[in-house]
């Protein structure tokens, strides 16, 4: 799973790649994706390297190359270049069933009793920071069995934490948490917040005036404030998993 600006920027590498054989100038990625400035452009490219769709060549000035591209658009060149991406693995047991291109996990209403018992697959969909907020949700990873009366209706997903700002939630590092997807929160309640587009990271979702705040459990982190434009919510935390 990419973000749009991720997204964006993968295809204009590609392209600029295909056309010249030399990738775009930081400067130049900043002025197509219409970016304030180089920062932005510095952490897509980390998340892009990450997910194992581009690569950085060592001692060359912005030399990268394209090393995927999403399968959507261009499944035949993934294929012949068999990269396998890098993925964040966690503690909690894989599912051997093979993952759907599009994974979502509903519980659905059954007459029968043993359906409705039966345990739900959700998708693990790889770190979400409890801190200074990482790179957005990545690919999908595996897949986890939980019971419906844990979850209850809706489309789930489930990502692993990072950090510590939200430990007097009762949240710790390592921690896997499972979300309802959605994109509206009430004042008080723990969120997955995409901010700017580009990044994401599980807070306590609050409003200031017109403005939303992230706030961690934590006193060590500072309340971060956006304008409502920047905060997409992605999600309500709806149950959490601990592996002693």
């Amino acid at each position: 799973m990419l973000t749009r600006k991720q997204h964006e920027l993968l295809l204009f590498i590609h392209e600029r790649l295909k056309e010249s054989g030399i990738p775009p100038s930081f400067d130049e990625m900043k002025v197509a994706l219409d970016l304030a400035s180089k920062s932005g452009i510095h952490r897509l490219i980390t998340a892009l390297e990450e997910r194992g769709f581009i690569r950085r060549l060592p001692n060359r000035a912005r030399a990268l190359e394209v090393l995927r591209l999403p399968d959507s658009i261009a499944p035949g060149l993934n294929a012949q270049k068999k990269f396998a991406p890098s993925i964040i693995e966690g503690s909690l047991g894989r599912n051997a069933a093979a993952a759907p291109s599009r994974p979502r996990a509903t519980v659905a209403k059954e007459d029968s009793d043993a359906a409705t018992d039966a345990p739900v697959q959700v998708p693990v969909m790889g770190r979400i920071a409890a801190g200074v907020p990482i790179a957005a949700i990545q690919n999908q990873t595996r897949t986890i069995s939980l019971p419906p009366e844990m979850i209850g209706p809706g489309d789930h997903y489930a990502l692993e934490v990072k950090g510590d700002s939200m430990i007097e939630a009762g949240i710790f590092d390592g921690d896997t948490v499972v979300i309802r997807r959605g994109d509206t929160a009430s004042p008080g309640e723990i969120v997955v917040a995409l901010v700017d587009d580009e990044e994401a990271t599980l807070k306590r979702f609050r409003r200031k005036g017109a403005s939303i705040a992230l706030e961690a459990a934590n006193p060590a982190y500072e309340t971060r404030i956006f304008g409502p434009d920047r905060v997409q919510v992605q999600g309500k935390l709806v149950g959490l998993i601990r592996r002693y």
